[in-house]
């Protein structure tokens, strides 16, 4: 467990079934700094939620995309901005010109499920 480490969340949910909140809670309970990032949520599980990875204060390690292809673009170029350096690209957002936009912007880029990277089961969380 490493405090120091953190993550944006791209399309946490309240939604305790969908994977953007399975991922939130994952991270916490693996002792990581979680951002939730949703346009209108106000908090995801207790955490308070951002509207952008760019209204997140301070360094973040990775993001974690549960978002639509279409809005893959968009959220990538903000990720470059931050300086977050790896990006996750979960099961359904694995998009062919998402990931040759990532490497555009030099962004290093692991595409499968966050959680378990972290080596959990989701549907067991």
């Amino acid at each position: 467990m490493d405090p120091t480490r953190s993550i944006a969340i791209i399309g946490a949910s309240n939604d305790r079934k969908k994977f953007g909140n399975k991922a939130v809670r994952a991270f916490v309970e693996q002792g990581w700094t979680v951002y939730p990032v949703h346009p209108t949520e106000t908090q995801v599980e207790g955490l308070p939620t951002f509207k952008s990875v760019l209204d997140i204060p301070g360094h973040v390690d990775e993001a974690s995309l549960y978002i639509p292809p279409p809005k893959l673009k968009h959220a990538l170029e903000e990720i470059a901005k931050k300086g977050i350096k790896t990006v996750w690209f979960n099961p359904g957002t694995e998009d062919p010109e998402a990931l040759e936009y990532a490497e555009e912007l030099r962004l290093d880029h692991v595409i499968g499920c966050s959680i378990v990277g972290l080596g959990l089961d989701p549907h067991k969380l």
